[in-house]
């Protein structure tokens, strides 16, 4: 059996840039009005900025919801910022199933990913990518990891 073994600074650094990059072109989609790709970069975006978080402790793992994953760090991070790990918990799990959707659509109704999300929609996936992305650097901080930019 291989094991993998990853440099945490490493990982999360990578995860962060990650983070970043798919928050910016969620950004970029918005001012086109590409709504679908819009929720589609934001939910990498979240999914990224936690397992930034996870790779602290662990290699994250494969999964589109690391929310599992995050709450089971809860009692290992400072108290004063489990607040911040609940609500990165909850926006990568609001918007891991968007993962599926915005690729694939509702195929048993028929959607493709365009013909689903409305701006509303992608205003809403980006507003919690960006939380994702604050909340993930401010756990960082507090755990003392957070890459030098």
């Amino acid at each position: 059996m291989v094991h993998v073994r990853i440099d945490p600074a490493s990982e999360i650094s990578y995860r962060l840039r990650l983070a970043e990059l798919y928050l910016r072109d969620a950004e970029d989609a918005f001012k086109r009005r590409d709504f679908r790709a819009v929720v589609a970069s934001s939910q990498l975006s979240a999914e990224n900025a936690a397992k930034a978080v996870i790779a602290v402790f662990r290699v994250p793992s494969w999964s589109h919801d690391p929310s599992p994953e995050l709450r089971e760090l809860r009692d290992q991070v400072p108290e004063a910022v489990r607040a911040l790990l609940d609500e990165l918990a909850d926006v990568t799990e609001e918007l891991a199933p968007e993962h599926g959707r915005s690729t694939y659509g509702e195929p048993t109704r028929g959607l493709t990913p365009w013909d689903i999300y409305g701006e509303g929609d992608a205003r809403r996936a980006l507003e919690r990518a960006r939380k994702a992305l604050v909340n993930a650097r401010a756990i960082l901080r507090a755990l003392g990891r957070e890459p030098s930019s």
